[in-house]
């Protein structure tokens, strides 16, 4: 009787301390689960161009809209969580000469000036952010035909069989309160940067994104060991949220490039 007595009590004892390690590991679990910043939202367009302004006429009304072009540079030195930055990409010495000569007739060679994608990192920061558990779609605003990239943040690797495109294929995860993202396999045939910065199919870009108070902080690094001496950092950029919804941007139809009479820099981005 006192083995029979002796069982029970031993599983009234044990009954309880179950459902209790399973209550902490529950709480523990709810614990361990991270939450990110949500960047969800609009943003300033912040497009690398010189400051302007939009003309638009509908119907007969004209309305004139001053573009807010403060998120177009950033300073590394007065923003939280930046990256060490430089001006400009180091080329090794076999490829300067190819640099300074595209600079040198940008107006004449940048595929930008004659409506070509930007691709990554020279169309900047996205224009709207949808953030979901398992991905980040990041939507822009481009005369070449508004983009969008869908950002897988479930862990997935790159795609083994992705062809190669101005946007890359892309992935994604948080670093912290940092969205990182790493987009790789691009065409070798967009520039990253006005200044004839190009660069060879085995570039690789990672943006970092992040919450400054209300505003929103995007920062690249661009990798290319074929043409760069070292990873090229650019400065960071600071963009303001926004309440102007995204439309969709005018066709690019380009008709200057053959009156072109020097070699002077468009100045868009």
């Amino acid at each position: 009787m006192r083995k029979v007595l002796f069982g029970v009590l031993g599983c009234a004892i044990l009954v309880p301390a179950i459902a209790l390690a399973q209550q902490t590991g529950s709480a523990s679990g709810k614990r361990a689960v991270q939450t990110h910043p949500d960047l969800s939202g609009i943003w300033t367009y912040a497009i690398d161009r010189a400051p302007s302004a939009l003309k638009k006429e509908v119907n007969g009304t004209v309305t004139i809209r001053t573009v807010d072009q403060s998120g177009r540079h950033g300073d590394a030195t007065s923003i939280r969580g930046a990256r060490p930055s430089t001006p400009k990409p180091s080329y090794k010495p076999d490829y300067q000469a190819k640099v300074k000569q595209m600079s040198d007739h940008e107006s004449k060679l940048d595929p930008v000036f004659y409506c070509g994608k930007p691709g990554v990192p020279r169309i900047g920061p996205p224009r709207k952010i949808v953030q979901l558990p398992s991905e980040t779609i990041l939507f822009y605003e481009d005369i070449s035909g508004d983009p969008y990239r869908i950002i897988p943040t479930d862990g997935r690797p790159h795609r083994a069989n992705a062809n190669p495109s101005h946007y890359g294929d892309s992935v994604g995860k948080w670093e912290g309160d940092v969205f990182v993202v790493d987009a790789r396999n691009f065409v070798d045939d967009t520039w990253f940067g006005e200044d004839g910065y190009f660069h060879s199919p085995d570039m690789r870009v990672i943006e970092r994104l992040w919450k400054e108070g209300d505003n929103l902080v995007w920062q690249a690094t661009v990798e290319d060991p074929i043409v760069l001496t070292a990873p090229w950092t650019m400065p960071p950029r600071l963009i303001k949220p926004s309440t102007e919804l995204l439309e969709e941007s005018p066709k690019c139809v380009e008709t200057d490039g053959p009156k072109l009479l020097n070699d002077d820099h468009h100045g868009q981005r």
